[in-house]
């Protein structure tokens, strides 16, 4: 992997737009058109607004959430109304992992259909990483992990129940799987913070199970391919 770290919020916010607008400038002028698969969170929210802001034909570029919560389009913890809140009206388009009225338990049959539709591969997936060590919503001890985890894996996005659920968000989700992310032209990872920088340097330890963090299996299979950018 690749670490690059900031002193501060501001140097980290600029250099990751700075990135992941290159990206998307250089996938322009190559194929017309660009995709993103892009996280949700506090942390890239900040990257997202200043990333509105760069002058680009935002119109050629598409986006879909890395991970969503298992709710309508209008719930607060919606990650991609989130996302388009930050991105305002520069003119991305940003489709959804649910339907819009997200009913009973999950399924990520929606998914998997409004993949079919997106450019691949995603010029950029910018992932999180909670405390936890998950990414996307690939959580510890889940039972989707066996497939959400293989980078062998043929399946694109699954369902996912958390266990026990997260007290700040307590939903089903839809995830797209570690293989489809390791697909992408350029996988980031962005965290801040002293606490997540301790979980990311305990994944780095061969001994470490990715049932119980899986942020490791990210870190070993990606290898060099992932750039981590760090500020406190």
């Amino acid at each position: 992997m690749n670490l690059f770290e900031y002193p501060n919020s501001a140097a980290f916010i600029e250099a990751l737009s700075e990135r992941i607008h290159g990206e998307l400038e250089k996938a322009i002028e190559m194929r017309a058109s660009a995709s993103l698969a892009l996280s949700g969170g506090g942390t890239p929210m900040p990257v997202y607004s200043k990333l509105s802001e760069m002058a680009l034909d935002w119109s050629r570029v598409v986006a879909v959430p890395t991970d969503e919560r298992w709710v309508t389009k209008d719930h607060p913890a919606n990650n991609a109304s989130q996302i388009r809140a930050c991105f305002g009206s520069c003119g991305i388009r940003i489709l959804d992992l649910v339907p819009d009225e997200a009913i009973g338990a999950p399924t990520a049959d929606y998914a998997r259909d409004m993949l079919q539709d997106i450019p691949v591969p995603f010029d950029v997936a910018l992932l999180g990483m909670g405390s936890d060590a998950h990414f996307a919503s690939l959580f510890p001890g889940s039972p989707a992990l066996a497939d959400g985890l293989d980078p062998a894996s043929t399946t694109i996005a699954l369902p996912v129940m958390p266990d026990p659920l997260p007290p700040e968000a307590p939903f089903g989700r839809i995830s797209l799987t570690l293989a489809k992310l390791l697909a992408s032209r350029n996988v980031l990872l962005a965290i801040t913070g002293e606490n997540k920088r301790a979980v990311l340097d305990q994944a780095m330890h061969d001994h470490v199970d990715p049932y119980h963090c899986p942020v490791a299996a990210l870190l070993r299979t990606a290898g060099d391919r992932l750039d981590i950018y760090w500020s406190p």
